[in-house]
């Protein structure tokens, strides 16, 4: 049981404590500053070439896909080129197709 005496209430207008400093970076920001920030690398002739981590993060999985042929890695890729793939079924579509989803979301159902 906590000692009544040493409770002290919360300031008015803030009902969880302090809370993160004012002018203070969110840990979003600090990422995006981190993957902005340019270093210097050798490309691969030998030269000094400037590049941002991300571009060097992103060199990375590439490579990673490719050479170590890393499924996950390939998959992270597309995702952020191409979009994820929905797992939705249209069943308004005015497409013509082989089945009536109707008729198949009807025949699961039943045998469950």
């Amino acid at each position: 049981m906590a000692n009544e005496e040493n409770l002290k209430p919360f300031v008015k207008g803030n009902k969880f404590g302090k809370g993160r400093p004012k002018g203070s970076k969110n840990r979003s920001t600090i990422i995006r500053e981190m993957l902005d920030m340019m270093v210097q690398v050798k490309d691969d002739e030998g030269n000094d070439v400037w590049q941002s981590n991300e571009y060097r993060m992103v060199q990375a999985m590439i490579t990673k896909a490719i050479e170590k042929q890393d499924v996950a890695a390939f998959n992270s890729i597309m995702d952020n080129v191409y979009g994820k793939l929905k797992d939705t079924v249209d069943m308004h579509t005015t497409e013509q197709v082989n089945h009536d989803f109707r008729k198949l979301i009807a025949g699961i159902k039943a045998t469950q």
